[in-house]
């Protein structure tokens, strides 16, 4: 099929000329596109259908609000056919609950849409300061008051529906305390275990046992090498176009210039000082005492400048005191003016006169300085070609995106027209599979990329990939050089491993073996001596039991103990578990008053989306054939 399109493509583009133009004459581009797009019908609800450009629309709008709620969320994590899937159940959920709410006419008055819109706090953010609406706010939105008061009747009509159920949940004592003890009761057991390893040396596979294993159908991929190529390809990204741009050195000098800020250390004081403080409110007189007490700190200081800490310590009305006033580093409007320029006027280790500010009177003593150096042009020079490259790379990066895509596609024999079109090296991997190598970065690392590689057509004619982005800015396009399919090794390449499986399968025999037999003595009243110490289990705390050990444990019938289990644990080996004694709940599990109304809340969102099933089998709620998306997604979607 592809090959008869390339062959042939410019027949085909003449033929689809002829079949579209007629309709842009009798339709118009709009209503092309109404035919085009969003009139395929992909689930419907009591007949009604769900089109393909609502489903779009409604996926969109969540991902928008994912988006606003957290932007360092990669929203392409959201593109997947499951995420869409998901959105689509949302859309015919809402759907089958808006057809029940008019069958069963269910409706919300003005007073109880009033206390919706008054008390619900995801509506907040729609309510002005006096209560009213935020019309302003839907205007924006695109909305109005009354498509909101809709939405909103609509709303409370549609949480009508499955409310009832929800509500009216019953959790009798007797039924939640059965559940419970299923769930948080504890056992007191002893276990043995009879483990595969220790039965592995009385294991002794035949040749014929090894030929017999390696060649049952069951084990036919147990010992296969998977589908290997060496491939070409090449890479557009960011760092492949930089090499082909150039800023020279007369725009790099004039960035320098017009941004001398950016490139000069910040202008940096480090001091200590001692606080007088006065109230703002205070008198001069206030005023005054202060200053006083300043000069005369600042006498001792000048007789002794060293003795600074120990002054600042006894003196200081400041939080920095305990340092002995030491302020750290800060810049000039770090601080407020007069002490700023009393700082920035000093020399280090220069003591100030008492310097007046809204706080009360200051004595600054400078301790060091720093910054206030540009720096060399040559030493930023780097910095500034990489920020001024970086637009002109996108720009380009967007332009050559287009030329990549259509080169690697309508050349598909051969990387080199591309490769050359854009100066991009190709590169070559050998030893390349479905799957991502450890360690694999860039292209070698993108499932997609991987996924196209290995297509069908592109096996089978050897031909480029479509461009694929394989990450942010980043497209490649391959194609296998050679390739090797997927083959069962020879066994004589594999016999030791398969000597192995055999080997554990019939030590696991063994001891499987050799535990039921203890465990019909046991039972039979004969000596448990070799049974580990008793532990108290339960399934919040297995106590080293495994899976299926535990739940083996937790199920025994208890009508009569000491009763005993035995667990085939398969290439583990075999366990046998004693239990000894019924033990209430673990008090961290909680009160039991607690526990009841959380299972109460368990079983009424049970009942509410068995109920929400029923109403789906009601309204005839199914995805059809026509739903776009991958197959395997369609097989899984709930077609009803």
């Amino acid at each position: 099929m592809f090959e008869f399109v390339r062959s042939h493509m410019r027949l085909l583009q003449f033929v689809l000329v002829l079949l579209i133009f007629p309709s842009f004459v009798f339709f118009g581009i709009q209503g092309y596109s109404s035919f085009s797009a969003g009139t395929t019908t992909v689930a419907k609800v009591a007949g009604q259908s769900i089109t393909q450009a609502e489903w779009d629309a409604a996926h969109r709008r969540q991902i928008e609000r994912v988006r606003a709620q957290s932007p360092e969320v990669d929203v392409k994590l959201f593109d997947t056919p499951q995420m869409k899937l998901q959105t689509l159940e949302a859309v015919m959920r809402e759907r089958v609950l808006a057809v029940a709410a008019d069958k069963l006419r269910l409706g919300a008055g003005d007073e109880r849409l009033q206390r919706m819109f008054a008390t619900d706090p995801q509506l907040a953010f729609l309510r002005k300061p006096d209560g009213s609406l935020n019309t302003e706010l839907l205007q924006a939105q695109g909305s109005s008051a009354e498509r909101f008061e809709q939405q909103l009747r609509q709303d409370l009509a549609m949480r009508q529906v499955l409310s009832g159920v929800a509500a009216t949940t019953l959790a009798p004592v007797v039924v939640s305390n059965t559940a419970l003890d299923a769930l948080l009761q504890r056992r007191e057991v002893r276990v043995a275990r009879f483990d595969m390893k220790d039965y592995a040396a009385k294991a002794k596979p035949t040749d014929a046992e090894v030929e017999a294993y390696y060649s049952d159908p069951a084990h036919l991929t147990d010992f296969q090498a998977p589908e290997r190529a060496s491939i070409e390809y090449v890479v557009l990204d960011l760092e492949a176009l930089k090499a082909g741009i150039t800023v020279s050195d007369e725009e790099l000098r004039k960035h320098y210039a017009d941004n001398a800020k950016l490139y000069t250390a910040p202008d940096e004081r480090r001091a200590s000082h001692i606080l007088f403080a006065v109230d703002k409110k205070a008198g001069d007189a206030a005023r005054e005492k202060a200053k006083a007490k300043a000069n005369a700190v600042l006498a001792e200081l000048r007789k002794a400048p060293a003795r600074f800490a120990e002054l600042a310590k006894k003196n200081s009305d400041d939080p920095s005191s305990t340092q002995g006033g030491d302020l750290g580093f800060f810049t000039r409007d770090a601080m407020v003016k007069p002490f700023a320029d009393a700082a920035f006027n000093l020399k280090p280790s220069q003591i100030s006169d008492p310097v007046e500010s809204e706080y009360g009177y200051h004595i600054i003593q400078l301790t060091q300085a720093r910054g206030g150096d540009k720096k060399p042009f040559e030493t930023v020079k780097a910095e500034i070609e990489a920020a001024l490259k970086q637009p002109l790379v996108q720009r380009k990066f967007t332009e050559a995106a287009d030329s990549f895509t259509n080169t690697a596609y309508e050349q598909s024999d051969s990387l080199k027209p591309v490769a050359e079109k854009l100066a991009l090296p190709i590169r070559t991997a050998t030893a390349v599979t479905r799957f991502a190598a450890q360690g694999a970065t860039g292209a070698l690392a993108s499932p997609k990329f991987l996924n196209a590689l290995f297509s069908d057509e592109v096996v089978r004619n050897k031909r480029n990939t479509e461009a694929v982005e394989t990450g942010a800015n980043q497209l490649a396009a391959g194609r296998i050089v050679d390739y090797a399919p997927a083959r069962k090794l020879p066994l004589a390449e594999v016999k030791d491993l398969v000597r192995l499986r055999v080997q554990a399968e019939q030590a696991a025999a063994l001891a499987r073996k050799a535990g039921e037999t203890k465990l019909a003595a046991w039972r039979d009243g004969g000596a448990a001596d070799t049974l580990a110490p008793t532990v108290a289990v339960s399934r919040g705390q297995a106590q080293g039991l495994s899976r299926e050990l535990l739940d083996a444990v937790m199920k025994a019938p208890t009508t009569k103990l000491p009763a005993w289990v035995g667990v085939d644990l398969g290439t583990q080996g075999y366990a046998v578990a004693r239990i000894d004694k019924l033990l209430p709940r673990d008090p961290a599990s909680g009160d039991a008053q607690r526990l009841q109304s959380q299972y109460a809340q368990v079983w009424g969102a049970a009942e509410t989306e068995a109920y929400y099933d029923a109403l789906k089998q009601r309204y005839k709620a199914r995805v059809t054939a026509d739903a776009v998306m991958p197959a395997a997604v369609v097989s899984e979607a709930p077609v009803r």
